[in-house]
């Protein structure tokens, strides 16, 4: 295999090994990431596919708050565990896709409720526009910023537990404010999430497609449904 490399200092014909190892790695990663992308985008259809059951079905919408809260709860932590605990076995991707359907079931319920507005497919689209703005704006930023981003997740994942807490919270007080503050918390953080998951990635930090999927993919699905719900409330206002 030619990698292409300089000679090295002792042997102008035979390649350095601290060269090689570079190569390698960089090719790894690369190669993580084509394999993230890819699956990303194939999770896009069982989660399509589970929001039109959904909406079909009104199966998520006929849930009460806490109980949808439940559901989703035990549902994607349970999910989240199996596919962590088998990322290095084949069930791995059905285990994915499956949660992504299980995604796109419980999404259907704040988007009946965006859909029923007036103009409620154009709210849709235009989450989807924003969402896709700033993944792809995240991933161009990931191959750009030369910096290590590592000590960025401890920050990230503390504001991911506060808004968690906030979100059980807002159940029972049901304060526009609150709601609309953490929507917006939650397009920052998460949008920050997708670059940080993606330079992990690059950075090899991340060398399981599998774990990368489900770390991107979460960070997708908060943004859309961050943006859904702003623009959703800032619709059902008019």
């Amino acid at each position: 295999m030619n990698f292409n490399l300089q000679p090295s200092p002792d042997n102008p014909r035979r390649p350095s090994y601290a060269e090689d190892a570079r190569v390698v790695s960089a090719g790894g990663n690369a190669r993580v990431l084509r394999n993230t992308y890819a699956l990303l985008a194939l999770s896009m259809l069982p989660t399509v596919l589970g929001a039109w059951i959904g909406l079909a079905t009104g199966l998520a919408a006929s849930m009460g708050g806490v109980m949808a809260m439940i559901v989703f709860m035990v549902g994607a932590v349970g999910l989240i565990f199996a596919i962590e605990k088998n990322r290095n076995s084949p069930a791995a991707v059905p285990l994915l896709l499956a949660f992504t359907f299980f995604m796109g079931l419980m999404l259907s319920r704040i988007l009946g409720f965006v859909l029923g507005l007036h103009g409620g497919t154009g709210i849709v689209m235009t989450a989807f526009a924003g969402t896709a703005a700033i993944f792809f704006g995240m991933a161009g930023l990931s191959s750009i910023i030369k910096r290590d981003l590592s000590t960025m997740g401890k920050f990230l994942y503390i504001g991911a537990i506060m808004l968690l807490v906030g979100i059980v919270l807002n159940i029972f007080l049901q304060s526009t404010a609150l709601f609309v503050t953490i929507a917006v918390l939650m397009v920052g953080i998460f949008s920050a999430f997708i670059l940080y998951d993606l330079k992990r990635v690059r950075d090899g930090e991340e060398t399981n497609y599998i774990s990368a999927t489900l770390s991107v993919y979460l960070d997708i699905y908060n943004v859309f449904q961050a943006l859904l719900s702003l623009l959703g409330f800032a619709g059902s206002r008019d």
